[in-house]
C-alpha cells in the first residue's frame, strides 16, 4: 500500500540487512503474506476473529470535556484500549499467528517492551494452541509487572533479559538471535513496523484496520474527515496503522509523537526521528539513535513501550518527504495527560497513548473550534497504574 518497493524500500529507508541464515525465511514469510492476503478464505477467517473475538470495529469517542479544557479543534479519540488484551497489538498478533499456522510453523517467538505485544502474543497462541516463548527487557519487565503476570497466565514462556539497558532494543536482539537458529520449526511475530522485510510492509497492513475504521467513522458520525490525527511512535505500527487510513487524504494532518523523556541529551530521550540519524537497526534502514562513536544510544522514556532507539522506515520516509509531522513530548507531560484524561473523560490512557493524548492538548489549542483532532488511544493504562504511581509520588 501507498509507497512501498517489493524490496521493501520506503525511498531511502527499509530493506534488509540481516545474517544469511535469515535471508531464505523472510522470502519464505514475504511469498506466504501475499499468497494469504490473496486467499479469500484466509481473509474471512482473519475478519472474522477481528469481529467476533477482537471485539473490532472499536469505536470512536467525542471527549466534550477534554475539548473544552484545551480550547479550539473538537477531539475525538480512536478507541484501540477497547480491544481484547487492551490495545492495537492484538491486530497484528492474530494475523501473524493465523499467517504461522498456514505455514505449518510450531513455535512463536516475540518481543515486548510494555508487555501488551507480548500479552497479545501469548493471547492469540492461546488461542490456536501454539507455543509462547516471549523476550523482555528485565527493566520493562519490572515495570510491567502485571503483563508479565498475564503473559504466563495465558501460557507462554517470559525470557527477561538482562543484556544492555535490559530494554526493548535488548529484548528485540534476543528473539532475533533465537529466531536465527530456529528458523524451521518457529515464526517470530515482531511486534511494530520495524525490521527487515516483509515486517514493516505486514504489520502496517494488519495495523491499517485502525485508519481505516477511524476513516469511516468519521464521515458517518462527524460528517467530514478529521483535520488532524495524532498518534504516539516508538516503532510506530499504532500510528502507521492510523495514518494508513488517511495518508491519501492530502488535508488530513498527520502528526506522530515521539518518546522526549527527560531532555534532548543522548541517553535521556527516545526521539529517533526528531535527534537521530540514518542507519540500520534490528535489519533495516531507518533513522536511529546514535551516540558520537556510531553505535546504538541508549534511551529513556516514562513508557516501556516507547523505549525504543529506532523507528518504524516508512515513518522515517514520510518524515522524509514531509507527508507527516513528528514531535516529541517529554515525561512530564505524559504523566500530566494520563490524568488529565481519567479526570476529564473517565478513561486511563496508557503511557504511550498519553504522549499523543499531550500532544493533541497543545495542538487542539493552535486550531479553530470547527476543527477535528483525532487521537489514537492505542492502549489502556491498567498496566502503567503502579509505575505511573511510582513515578508522581
Amino acid at each position: 500500500m501507498t509507497d512501498t518497493h517489493p524490496t521493501g524500500w520506503f525511498g531511502d529507508f527499509g530493506g534488509r540487512f540481516v545474517p544469511e541464515t535469515l535471508i531464505a525465511a523472510l522470502d519464505e514469510l514475504a511469498d506466504a503474506w501475499i499468497s494469504a492476503m490473496a486467499d479469500a478464505a484466509f481473509r474471512d477467517e482473519l475478519d472474522h476473529m477481528l469481529r467476533h473475538w477482537v471485539g473490532r470495529p472499536v469505536p470512536i469517542t467525542h471527549c466534550p470535556r477534554l475539548t473544552a479544557h484545551c480550547g479550539g479543534a473538537d477531539i475525538w479519540l480512536k478507541r484501540e484500549d477497547l480491544a481484547h488484551t487492551g490495545a492495537h497489538k492484538i491486530n497484528n498478533t492474530l494475523g501473524q499467528v493465523l499467517l504461522a499456522r498456514r505455514m505449518g510453523k510450531t513455535r512463536i517467538i516475540a518481543e515486548t517492551g510494555a508487555g501488551q505485544h507480548g500479552v497479545a502474543t501469548a493471547t492469540a497462541c492461546a488461542r490456536y494452541g501454539m507455543t509462547c516463548e516471549v523476550y523482555m527487557g528485565a527493566e520493562d519487565a519490572r515495570r510491567q509487572a502485571l503483563n508479565v503476570f498475564r503473559m504466563r497466565l495465558l501460557g507462554a514462556t517470559v525470557h527477561e533479559v538482562h543484556d544492555g539497558s535490559c530494554t526493548l532494543k535488548d529484548a528485540t536482539n534476543a528473539a532475533l538471535r533465537d529466531w536465527m537458529g530456529s528458523v524451521g520449526k518457529t515464526h517470530y511475530v515482531l511486534g511494530s513496523v520495524v525490521g527487515p522485510h516483509p515486517f514493516p510492509d505486514m504489520v502496517r497492513d494488519l495495523q491499517s484496520i485502525i485508519g481505516h475504521e477511524a476513516r469511516g467513522q468519521c464521515l458517518d458520525r462527524i460528517g467530514s474527515l478529521p483535520h488532524t490525527v495524532v498518534a504516539c511512535v516508538g516503532g510506530g505500527s499504532n500510528a502507521a496503522g492510523i495514518f494508513a487510513g488517511f495518508v491519501g487524504d492530502a488535508d488530513v494532518r498527520l502528526i506522530g509523537v515521539e518518546a522526549g523523556g527527560r531532555s534532548d541529551d543522548t541517553g535521556e530521550h527516545a526521539a529517533s526521528i526528531g535527534l537521530g540519524a540514518p542507519g540500520v537497526l534490528h535489519g533495516s534502514r531507518s533513522l536511529v539513535l546514535q551516540n558520537d562513536d556510531g553505535q546504538t544510544a541508549t534511551v529513556h522514556s516514562c513508557s516501556a513501550g516507547l523505549d525504543y532507539p529506532g523507528v518504524g522506515p516508512q515513518h522515517a520516509h514520510w518524515h522524509a518527504s514531509g507527508r507527516a509531522n513528528y514531535i516529541r513530548v517529554d515525561d512530564t507531560s505524559a504523566l500530566d495527560a494520563f490524568q488529565l484524561l481519567a479526570r476529564l473523560e473517565g478513561i486511563i490512557p496508557a503511557l504511550e497513548s498519553s504522549h499523543a493524548v499531550a500532544a493533541a492538548c497543545t495542538i487542539a489549542a493552535d486550531m479553530s473550534s470547527d476543527q477535528v483532532l483525532l487521537v489514537n488511544c492505542s492502549g489502556r493504562g491498567d498496566k502503567d497504574v503502579e509505575e505511573a504511581r511510582r513515578l508522581l509520588d
